[in-house]
């Protein structure tokens, strides 16, 4: 591969659209190039809201084999292998030909499929919905573990920055700090690990200077509802400008 348009290529390595052997060599080259670590870097920034948002999906082992079959035939060569009578007798059996007028309407089908579906993934991508409050939690060390974007509307993201020790039987939990009356709150699980989006219970919009924070829990969350494991991380939220 030549390395030259990065954005490019790390778009199709995020997106999951390189063959095994460009992954490979991608990944290789990773190691090395700075620049291209940047490109990867913002790439997976911009489409982190698609991550969060796209809901899993087993597909049939069958369903490329499915679609093919339902494709329009395709025979642009009738129209180019027919007698010459036909082709200069418009309103002949060539004009009359269904295959030909199929074959068209599958490709302008597929088309108007193509940009709608290309129109909902720009949209998707581009659209930037800022978060009311960031917060930044550290570790007791200091060290910055992870940071929580939080939405209100009963949404927020939170981004994990370190691998974090956790045992087959324990799981992390986020909560947040509304207000000393109310106590703290648990806004969601990670239960697999890594960067997710949360839909914590209707709260009041969040405000600066608001408490987030990790806690290690038993798995399936606390069991009074309340924080009880050790602190894994925490911060103080910050209004966004």
């Amino acid at each position: 591969m030549t390395f030259e348009d990065l954005p490019a290529i790390a778009d199709d390595y995020v997106l999951g659209l390189l063959d095994e052997a460009e992954t490979a060599e991608v990944e290789a080259e990773l190691q090395r190039n700075a620049a291209l670590s940047r490109a990867v870097a913002a790439a997976r920034e911009r489409f982190l809201p698609l991550d969060m948002t796209a809901t899993p999906t087993d597909f049939p082992a069958d369903l490329w084999a499915r679609i093919e079959a339902q494709l329009p035939g395709q025979q642009p060569m009738d129209v180019v292998t027919a007698p010459a009578a036909e082709v200069a007798r418009p309103d002949a059996a060539a004009a009359n030909d269904n295959r030909v007028w199929r074959w068209r309407a599958g490709a302008f089908a597929g088309l108007a499929a193509s940009l709608i579906l290309a129109a909902g993934l720009t949209f998707s991508v581009t659209r930037t919905v800022e978060p009311l409050v960031v917060a930044v939690l550290v570790n007791e060390a200091g060290d910055v573990q992870a940071v929580v974007e939080d939405f209100g509307s009963e949404r927020a993201v939170i981004r994990l920055l370190n691998d974090v020790s956790v045992p087959d039987d324990r799981t992390m939990q986020v909560w947040t700090l509304p207000s000393r009356d109310m106590g703290p709150v648990s806004i969601g699980l990670l239960d697999e690990r890594r960067s997710a989006r949360l839909d914590p219970p209707p709260l009041p919009l969040p405000q600066d200077a608001q408490l987030y924070e990790i806690t290690l829990e038993p798995k399936g969350g606390s069991p009074t509802g309340r924080p009880t494991g050790p602190i894994l991380a925490k911060g103080l939220a910050k209004l966004t400008r």
